[in-house]
């Protein structure tokens, strides 16, 4: 006997919304047509969603996965309208509207797809191989097994060039996620390696941060950028400027200027791009790895498929003329215009264009080191880490992660350690790559 949800679901006379993707873009979607005169279908590989700016402190054992995690049918239960499967995409089909997909084909009215991004080697075939990322919940698993086993690895080294090898940590990229990294394994350096790998001299540990610009977080204002080195620097990181990696291995990289670094570990942050699904290549701007999209979010050569967060290109902006920030803050704006524009089509009313609130940015180094830039004013310090630690909070899902991230960060704080130093599951290094072009925002 079918549930009486589903069969208020299956009977729905409503036009069909497929969300594909539950980041930060399809999640507001979803929240937001609940209830509305919508048939609403969210599709994602994942079951669940992921606050990914908080994936670098599961990735150094600060917290938990489930503390950043939120399952989708937790989120839909009470939603009537609104189902969920957990499927991922292969194939848009706009003239059938018809998304193939592992599970079976969906049928839509409307697509929206919030499909997120992956991470953007830049054609470096060598660091796509050997490189690991943090994109996803799995990845970030993965860096905090390495980085424990690289500590028990050097303790069990004879020769000091080994050891060294296992206690040198590359970090390509120094955006938002490449900074914090870098913060983070220095103040475990500090006080997990010194405190609790006594037999090891912790000043062997070396933190490598390397970015081809000219500065730290190059998005943000000169001000922050100066802070934010000067803090990482204090903590002992090695920032690296104007250097770029052209290739390496499982042991070492490569510079442009013809150096090595002897390393087992290097974590590529450098950029990312759009996730993009057959099917749609009339709208896509290949260059860009992003679909050309008005200002209402919809595809110029097909008006009933939506496209939000980072796999959307907005050129038509005045202000943003190459295109927003692939950022959260973008992604969130986005999806509550779609569905303000959703309930205004449902009622027979125009749609209106996507203007881009800029809130800031900011960024946490380490304790009481953090960087805010807001409008025209920009601080570090005591009080911008607070303010990180706030707005972070506010943003996660349900009150019970909320919660689990608090406790974790009060702990760290009066404790001075990482909480969740296990190796559950011991990473093993991989010579290929697993393709996965076709994805839902994880």
């Amino acid at each position: 006997m079918r549930s009486k949800a589903k069969i208020e679901y299956d009977m729905l006379p409503y036009p069909k919304v497929l969300v594909v993707g539950g980041g930060f873009a399809g999640l507001e979607v979803i929240q937001g047509l609940a209830g509305q005169p919508y048939k609403v279908m969210l599709l994602d590989r994942q079951n669940h969603h992921c606050f990914q700016p908080l994936l670098y402190q599961v990735a150094t054992a600060s917290l938990g996965a489930d503390s950043i995690a939120h399952p989708f049918r937790r989120t839909i239960g009470p939603m009537s309208n609104v189902a969920y499967r957990m499927a991922e995409v292969q194939r848009v089909d706009p003239k059938k509207k018809v998304v193939a997909t592992n599970i079976g084909d969906f049928e839509y009215d409307i697509l929206v797809l919030a499909l997120g991004s992956t991470t953007n080697f830049f054609g470096n075939r060598s660091m796509e191989l050997h490189a690991m990322q943090l994109k996803s919940i799995s990845q970030a698993l993965d860096i905090r097994s390495d980085f424990l086993q690289d500590f028990e690895a050097a303790m069990a080294q004879q020769v000091e060039e080994d050891r060294r090898r296992c206690l040198n940590f590359v970090i390509v990229g120094a955006g938002p996620t490449g900074v914090e990294l870098a913060g983070s394994l220095a103040e475990i350096k500090r006080t997990v390696v010194k405190r609790e790998y006594r037999e090891m001299d912790s000043n062997m540990m070396r933190i490598v941060l390397i970015d081809s610009n000219d500065r730290v977080l190059k998005n943000f204002s000169e001000k922050a950028s100066a802070n934010a080195q000067r803090y990482l620097e204090d903590l002992g990181v090695e920032v690296r400027l104007g250097d770029r990696v052209v290739g390496g291995d499982d042991d070492r990289i490569e510079l442009n200027d013809g150096s090595t670094l002897e390393t087992n570990t290097v974590i590529w942050a450098a950029g990312v791009k759009g996730v993009t699904v057959p099917g749609l290549e009339a709208d896509l701007n290949e260059r860009a790895s992003r679909y050309d999209v008005d200002r209402t979010n919809a595809l110029k050569h097909h008006p009933d498929v939506f496209v939000l967060g980072d796999c959307a290109l907005m050129t038509d902006d005045a202000d943003w003329p190459r295109g927003h920030p692939q950022v959260a803050t973008v992604a969130i704006q986005q999806g509550q215009l779609l569905v303000r524009n959703l309930i205004a089509r449902s009622k027979g009313r125009p749609a209106e264009a996507f203007s881009y609130k800029d809130k800031g940015s900011m960024a946490v180094i380490g304790r009481r080191k953090a960087v805010v830039d807001i409008g025209r004013y920009s601080f570090g310090g005591t009080f911008a880490w607070l303010l990180w630690m706030f707005v972070h909070v506010i943003q996660l899902v349900s009150f019970r992660n909320r919660m689990m991230v608090l406790f974790n960060w009060a702990w760290k704080y009066i404790s001075w350690k990482n909480t969740i130093r296990l190796i559950i599951r011991p990473y093993v290094r991989r010579n290929t790559v697993v393709s996965r072009p076709f994805v839902a925002h994880e």
